[in-house]
């Protein structure tokens, strides 16, 4: 292997302006550093390490380099890892995913954020904003109809609950159904791989493999190689909201506290009273070794949201053609929904998302502290800071910064009503002993889990 590879872009950013190259080639900028982190993990797509110490010691090696000819943009990757090569060449779908990093940071950058056309304080120019992001990286496609199903799921898991997110992907695809995931390894690749053999069977020519991710976890959750539209947004607030207001259903598998994130995030969105009469099949499924998990979920959620959220679920244990016969039955109610509303097939408009599911969460010992989680809290309130608080679990586990502050201050303390926080407890420590908290190592806990005083009867 070379000591640095020279990269064309071959479709998108083949035309930058010099404002853009130079601020790639300024080593002390942000944009540079953050690109530099987003390639790195592009190129180590199909990695199993999610250890961000070993990560970081790799990373520390590589560099990206930007330089520009008369026929545009060149990528210098000094000591890339050699698995994104074949015969010294760079695999293609590696290099579309390299330009789609280019793409999505200095367009969230420059037209986003600094250029100050949307605030990001107001909620519906966060709506606005995303929905610029997904059509600047061309994955709304208003000719398609409603057919894009999206998976959550753990990243660490065991193998034959991969090989069952496989088989749901796979009756997905031969119904003609495309997947959209987190694009990184586990149950967010599994889908992907079945769904890519289901659309060869039907000779789908077109199937699409949606990959949504964001700056924070994209070290650690490399990007899957069957990931053929990969999106990077700001935050996990806007990728949250990518996944929801694109998809048209979604199935969720057993996971960790990002998948449990994705979950309270969603559920918080659909028992919103403006949400009521909206279609949006949701489907909690894993082989039968997980029943038991899957229920102590399903307790979790009526135990602290109500019946209300419970019935926007179905649970399905082993039983992935059926997952995928509610999903296309799901399709087709959101499709006559949307026609009847004239609303967009792409993007879901109408679906009414709260301030406190868009702001960003900082993950500070202060503000997880600070969570209110408590039984008297309104539901969309304690649905979104139980999200933080998962939100604030992930940070600890894979996130750099998260990371260094469970180093320097300990492990985060969660503080609230004595029955969600023994729910709580006991749902963390069956994600530490299924494996379900990281991929490799020993997992040591970033958070203490504390009930709140009760106070004493008058």
């Amino acid at each position: 292997m070379k000591q640095y590879e020279l990269i064309h872009p071959k479709t998108h950013m083949r035309v930058l302006s010099r404002y853009e190259i130079q601020q790639l080639r300024d080593v002390s900028s942000e944009a540079h550093d953050l690109v530099r982190r987003c390639c790195y993990a592009v190129l180590s797509a199909g990695s199993m390490q999610d250890s961000y110490v070993e990560i970081e010691k790799e990373y520390q090696q590589f560099d990206v380099q930007f330089e520009q000819e008369d026929r545009g943009l060149v990528l210098k990757l000094v000591n890339p890892p050699a698995s994104a090569f074949v015969d010294d060449e760079i695999i293609r779908g590696v290099r579309e995913q390299l330009f789609s990093v280019l793409r999505d940071v200095l367009y969230a950058r420059d037209s986003i954020i600094k250029a100050h056309r949307f605030n990001l304080d107001n909620s519906d120019d966060i709506t606005n904003a995303i929905f610029h992001l997904l059509r600047n990286a061309d994955v709304l496609k208003p000719e398609r109809l409603p057919n894009l199903v999206v998976c959550w799921g753990g990243h660490s898991i065991p193998r034959n609950e991969y090989e069952y997110t496989k088989e749901v992907g796979y009756q997905l695809g031969l119904r003609g159904l495309d997947v959209g995931t987190g694009c990184g390894p586990g149950a967010m690749k599994g889908p992907m791989k079945g769904a890519m053999i289901g659309h060869a069977k039907q000779h789908k020519q077109d199937g699409r493999y949606v990959g949504i991710t964001e700056p924070g976890i994209i070290a650690t959750e490399a990007p899957n190689p069957i990931v053929n539209e990969l999106v990077i947004l700001p935050d996990i607030e806007k990728r949250l909201e990518a996944f929801v207001r694109m998809a048209h259903g979604i199935v969720i598998f057993p996971g960790g506290p990002g998948t449990a994130e994705e979950l309270l995030y969603l559920l918080g969105i659909l028992s919103h009273p403006d949400n009521q009469d909206i279609p949006y099949p949701v489907v909690i499924t894993g082989p039968k070794e997980t029943e038991d998990y899957l229920r102590a979920i399903d307790r979790f959620i009526g135990m602290t949201l109500g019946n209300d959220a419970c019935r926007r679920y179905e649970l399905i244990i082993d039983d992935p053609a059926r997952v995928a016969k509610t999903m296309k039955a799901g399709v087709a109610r959101v499709k006559a929904h949307r026609q009847q509303g004239d609303d967009a097939y792409f993007y879901n408009w109408s679906l009414h998302i709260d301030a406190d599911f868009q702001q960003p969460f900082d993950p500070t010992h202060e503000s997880m502290a600070a969570l209110n989680l408590s039984l008297s809290a309104p539901k969309h309130e304690l649905a979104a800071d139980l999200r933080r608080a998962f939100s604030g679990i992930v940070a600890g586990n894979v996130k750099a910064e998260g990371i260094e502050r469970v180093k320097q201050k300990g492990p985060y303390l969660l503080n609230g009503d004595p029955q969600i926080m023994q729910e709580m407890d006991q749902l963390l420590s069956s994600m530490v002993a299924h494996g379900r908290m990281k991929i490799t190592g020993n997992y040591v806990p970033c958070y203490r889990i504390e009930a709140a005083a009760e106070s004493a009867p008058e």
